[in-house]
């Protein structure tokens, strides 16, 4: 999942050096904070995929694929843009009130649903 990432965030223009004294967090802030949006949007699309087996079970495995990729691009879009408007003097007690404020849009959606 990691080389994923950082091979999404090279392409963006992300610098992706680790910290020598912690080599689980990135040495550059925005990258850091790009890391923990990417892990909660997968945490967030595969809740969903969790929720509704059967939608994914009854395609193909190619349409599947397709599928889980737009999804994936979806729920990424739409994270990145909810922490566009999070100022960086927020640090990561901001970063967490995202994440709750995604969860709790994304119960409220499945309760709709």
């Amino acid at each position: 999942m990691r080389s994923a990432f950082e091979a999404w965030a090279q392409r963006d223009g992300h610098i992706v050096r680790r910290r020598e004294d912690k080599p689980e967090e990135y040495l550059v802030f925005e990258t850091q904070r790009r890391w923990v949006i990417w892990q909660a949007a997968l945490a967030s699309g595969a809740k969903a995929a969790a929720e509704s087996p059967s939608k994914f079970a009854e395609q193909g495995a190619a349409a599947m694929q397709q599928d889980e990729a737009a999804v994936r691009n979806r729920v990424l879009n739409e994270v990145l843009d909810a922490f566009s408007d999070l100022d960086e003097s927020a640090g990561m007690e901001g970063v967490l009130k995202v994440i709750q404020g995604l969860k709790k849009r994304q119960k409220a959606t499945a309760d709709q649903a």
